[in-house]
């Protein structure tokens, strides 16, 4: 992706990783339309009259407008905040400078929240990192006029890199947990229930703190699982009976509690899921236990744990901060343990029936198809980013894309799915370029906890009989392979579109809508809104 950065200093060894062009020091009159995104990086002049830098401090929020004004298309549009890089108070009563940079950067905060294209990037994040008087190296300002010390430099692509992928919806989906001395201090069958440490003094408070470090988390959207080396009834003891465990059983949607090899385990807690293994994070204090999971399983992150409790609170930051940091949280994102719980509830009533189709009905299944708006954009978005399995094309598309797709003619749908055991909420998406007398499908995918029901049909089957209805006739379609989706490869063809071209890299296919009929199960209750 290719940004073009209003800056008002010399910033080029920030970004020279980056495909990035500059706009001229404070020039904000030529703007390259063509890029595919924008940045906005001013910092405060190093300057000592606090009434002219005021004067143009105030000045930067009606400049940053009018070039977002510009800017024709709906491109993503980055804004870090101001900071004063180089304060030199000389009344410490005087906050008027500081309270005009609070007010830009309070102003942008409510900007972004009106236009879902603007992103605000709290630059004083990264630079407290460091101790303000490395923040400019001063050789390198009076040479070249680069006003963030380039030592610091590679540390910021780092950092930026995480704040794009935060941005995108993108972080790791899963936890893993080991429990001795990592939920609390001891090992459970050698102290027992009353003798592990967990709240009161040091080190149990530590270790309290670590576990409602991680309740939020899971709040968040983050998936806690249980893979430890333990006599199951004795943790469900813990769970049920110790009253200083605040990360109870209600807080875990699966576990693996037992004296199997912890690798094995993790497989099997991304089958129970149905998530990829490279979405797992692992925490086990056992230095031999994280070395034998990284070399049986590469994919999965394995960061070291600390060695004294007390580094707890640093190493839960840096864990968020590395792993599941995002721009913003969906409501899908808040309900995810319930929502995987509720799985294990359905795999458990599906095996007291004898045939798929009672089990389907008994559901009690509900499918609603929604277009585009404000409310479901993110979660949209987020799910182009993330999910590969049912995912015909895998494109991928920030909020600022669909928006300018959706100016462009797309129609785009997502669908929520309920059943008698909760709601999985947003779970599919489908992206329709218009064509001559009909539509080209850009992307199909959907949210592999749903699978297995036959919803991507009932949703498929029922989108074209509304495109039908609405005197459409002509639908084209492709399917781009990919390592993890070959379990769709076949899905257009089940839907009876006749394949017209088939390439290693490609299959194209086209359906006549004006002789296609497909019967829709009448369990699914189908609702547009």
């Amino acid at each position: 992706m290719k940004y073009f950065v209003f800056r008002n200093y010399t910033i080029e060894n920030l970004f020279n990783t980056f495909d990035v062009s500059f706009s001229g020091y404070d020039d904000i009159f030529c703007i390259d339309q063509k890029a595919d995104g924008y940045i906005w990086c001013y910092q405060v002049s190093i300057k000592y009259d606090v009434d002219a830098l005021i004067s143009e401090v105030d000045a930067y929020f009606d400049k940053l407008c009018l070039c977002f004004s510009r800017i024709v298309e709906k491109k993503p549009f980055l804004v870090f905040s101001l900071e004063n890089l180089n304060e030199v108070r000389f009344c410490d009563a005087d906050y008027r400078l500081k309270e005009t940079i609070d007010r830009f950067n309070r102003k942008v905060r409510e900007f972004a929240e009106e236009h879902q294209n603007i992103k605000f990037i709290d630059f004083s994040e990264f630079l407290r990192c460091f101790p303000s008087d490395q923040w400019i190296d001063w050789k390198y300002y009076y040479v070249s006029q680069i006003v963030i010390n380039p030592r610091l430099a590679p540390s910021f692509r780092k950092w930026f890199l995480h704040k794009l992928d935060s941005i995108s919806l993108k972080r790791k989906k899963c936890l893993v947990l080991d429990l001795d001395n990592t939920l609390w201090g001891g090992v459970l069958g050698e102290e027992g229930m009353n003798g592990i440490k967990i709240g009161g003094d040091y080190p149990g408070n530590a270790f309290l703190y670590f576990q409602k470090a991680l309740v939020a988390l899971s709040k968040s959207g983050v998936i806690l699982t249980i893979c430890s080396k333990n006599n199951e009834t004795d943790v469900l003891e813990v769970w049920e009976k110790n009253p200083f465990i605040v990360l109870k059983k209600e807080y875990i949607s699966a576990y693996r509690i037992n004296w199997a090899n912890k690798a094995d385990n993790i497989m099997d807690l991304a089958k129970e899921l149905n998530i990829g293994l490279e979405s797992f994070v692992f925490i086990d204090d056992n230095p031999s236990e994280r070395e034998f999971v990284k070399q049986m399983l590469p994919m999965v992150e394995v960061p070291n744990f600390p060695d004294k409790p007390y580094l707890l609170p640093s190493f839960f930051n840096s864990l968020v901060n590395d792993y599941f940091r995002v721009y913003t949280l969906t409501d899908e994102d808040k309900q995810k343990t319930l929502q995987y719980r509720a799985n294990i509830r359905r795999a458990e009533e599906q095996a007291k029936f004898v045939d798929m189709e009672s089990y389907f009905a008994s559901l009690q299944l509900k499918i609603t198809i929604e277009k585009l708006d404000s409310y479901n954009l993110s979660r949209i978005a987020q799910m182009t980013q993330k999910t590969n399995q049912f995912n015909l094309t895998t494109k991928r598309y920030t909020e600022s894309d669909i928006l300018s797709l959706e100016d462009k003619g797309w129609h785009i749908y997502c669908i929520r799915v309920e059943d008698k055991f909760g709601d999985n909420g947003i779970t599919g998406t489908i992206f329709l370029q218009p064509i001559n007398a009909g539509w080209i499908i850009d992307s199909l995918l959907l949210s592999c906890r749903i699978l297995g029901k036959g919803i991507e049909f009932a949703f498929m089957q029922s989108l074209l009989y509304h495109l039908k209805e609405k005197g459409y006739s002509n639908i084209e379609a492709s399917y781009l392979p990919t390592l993890k989706n070959e379990q769709v490869s076949h899905f257009y063809d089940q839907l009876g579109f006749a394949l017209i071209d088939e390439g290693t890299s490609s299959k194209c296919y086209q359906l006549d809508l004006s002789q296609w009929s497909m019967p829709i199960k009448s369990y699914y209750n189908i609702i547009y809104k």
